[in-house]
């Protein structure tokens, strides 16, 4: 198989590349002209691997990113073409958090201020003191991957580490010996430093807003190296001509190239999107792809695909059907603990238990971070985003199944509650069957939008629900109710055909029901 190296990686990762495939090192010849040549490539950010090129690209199996994004690959026209993208999210961890405490550093001692006054002829020592970090309070927005390694290097400082991330497990927080807080705003009422290490989605851009610094400390000081789009610059500049913002230091902008006012500011500390630029993490990223690529090309475990991988066939014809299954039931157990788990178990049952079920087990891992990670989630790097976060996964198998030949189960465990569902197929078609919820027995077809009400088993409570979404005009499309005892707590499971607007949700919320979820299960990666 032919391999074209576009751009340059580390010699390393060329050698392993070179070991088991003819490959090609160009970077002239235009693309165009030779992608359908290769059954791979390999590229950095400069080469644009859009659709049309790659509906040129007759024999290409995987494309290789150098890197942490995929920005400049049309992932969507690969995957309809079955072409696995895989990059290297974790070749910049080290660099990037390194490059936070250099940041933290610099802020606290002011190093850039007096470098750059030394430099001039002024030696300014009593306006360039600083403050020691040995004792201070260091708030982290964000515990993944970076924001955990950020944490132990700061614990190494002598600093109190705080962090707010509600989908990382308690577990993972005392493994590092960090203090978890229940919101953001705690982490704003704690921190003396704060820095932020969140993923940028609807719900964060912004975030750090003028609200969020009128919470925080006087005299706080920020740190950014992760989404410019995070902080509210007008808000960050209105808080440092306050004085309510000590001091800034900044690697990344809301755009760049940035001449904005923050350069204006003798506190803030600004440096050009370095936080990955290091020789080690640029070599890293070269010998972890071409690892992704020969992975890829030969049928191995491609564990940084961005897109949906290649699975293996052995099992495929007997758990392919129910690798979808276990997909929604995952994200529905998850959506029901509120994205909150410190252990997922997988049961298999029936005939099932005879095979090999991790394939089943990673749906159900794919189906449950869908949306709650900070990077696209697929079979393949799912299971080591729940060891990220400290989530215990585990498999169990029965061949018993009551009255099912095959039955799905997957339990979320947090602190000492479980919250199980399960599910089968029905059918030629293999139509997704939920047949167990909260403890109830149900029988029930699984759409895209479901709503669960648990609530005391008393006459009049499936008129009122009918009333509550006539008068919202949505319609339900299939209604289950099930009870464990006459007189006891009962289950509605519906299925309706529009998302139920806000003000429905909320009159469910405060219609006397134990549990009122709307669940958008939507299709599963």
């Amino acid at each position: 198989m032919k391999v074209l190296v576009r751009e340059s990686i580390a010699p390393a990762g060329v050698d392993l590349l070179r070991e088991r495939f003819d490959v090609d090192e160009d970077a002239e010849t235009a693309l165009e002209e030779i992608i359908g040549r290769y059954d791979a490539i390999v590229v950095r950010s400069a080469t644009k691997l859009t659709a049309e090129l790659i509906e040129r690209a007759t024999n290409l199996k995987v494309i290789g990113r150098a890197g942490v994004g995929v920005d400049n690959v049309d992932v969507e026209a690969a995957t309809r073409r079955g072409i696995v993208v895989a990059n290297a999210p974790e070749s910049t961890v080290v660099s990037a958090a390194e490059h936070t405490i250099g940041l933290l550093v610099a802020l606290a001692r002011n190093i850039p201020q007096a470098h750059a006054a030394l430099k001039q002829g002024r030696w300014e020592r009593k306006a360039y003191g600083g403050i020691e970090l040995a004792g201070k309070t260091l708030g982290v927005l964000g515990f993944g991957r970076i924001g955990q390694q950020v944490a132990r290097r700061a614990a190494g400082l002598g600093m109190r580490v705080v962090a707010y991330d509600p989908f990382v497990s308690n577990e993972r927080f005392r493994e590092l010996g960090v203090e978890r807080v229940q919101t953001q705003e705690e982490v704003y009422d704690t921190a003396e430093f704060l820095t932020l290490h969140l993923p940028l989605t609807p719900e964060t851009r912004g975030s750090v807003n003028a609200e969020a610094f009128a919470r925080m400390h006087d005299n706080v000081r920020l740190i950014n190296a992760a989404r410019g789009e995070l902080i509210d610059e007008d808000a960050l500049v209105a808080a440092l001509e306050s004085g309510k913002v000590a001091g800034a230091a900044l690697d990344v902008y809301s755009r760049e190239p940035y001449d904005g006012p923050l350069l204006q500011f003798d506190n803030v500390v600004a440096t050009p999107h370095l936080a990955a630029s290091t020789g080690e993490a640029q070599d890293r990223a070269g010998l972890i792809v071409a690892e992704q690529v020969a992975a890829a090309l030969e049928g191995g475990l491609v564990s940084n695909a961005v897109n949906i991988p290649v699975l293996g066939a052995e099992d495929l014809e007997v758990l392919g059907p129910y690798v979808p299954l276990a997909a929604k039931l995952g994200r529905l157990a998850m959506e029901l603990a509120e994205g909150l788990a410190d252990e997922i178990v997988l049961t298999a049952y029936g005939g099932l238990a005879e095979y090999d079920t991790r394939l089943l087990t990673v749906a159900a891992l794919n189906g449950a971070f869908q949306g709650r990670a900070d990077r696209p989630v697929n079979y393949v790097n799912a299971p080591s985003i729940a060891r990220e976060r400290g989530i215990e996964v585990r498999e169990e198998r029965s061949r018993s199944s009551r009255d099912y030949t095959n039955l799905v189960r997957v339990e979320v465990r947090r602190g000492g509650e479980k919250l199980r569902v399960a599910g089968t197929l029905i059918g030629k078609d293999n139509r997704q069957w939920l047949v167990n919820a909260l403890g109830f027995e149900v029988d029930f077809e699984l759409a895209q939008l479901l709503v669960l009400l648990r609530y005391d088993d008393v006459p009049g409570v499936i008129g009122r629900v009918g009333t509550f979404f006539g008068d919202a005009g949505v319609n339900i499309a299939h209604m289950t109710v099930s009870r464990n005892n006459r007189g006891g707590k009962a289950l509605m499971v519906l299925s309706v055909d529009s998302p139920p607007p806000a003000e429905l949700v909320e009159r469910l919320k405060s219609g006397g029901f134990d549990t009122a979820r709307v669940l958008e299960l939507g299709p599963v990666a």
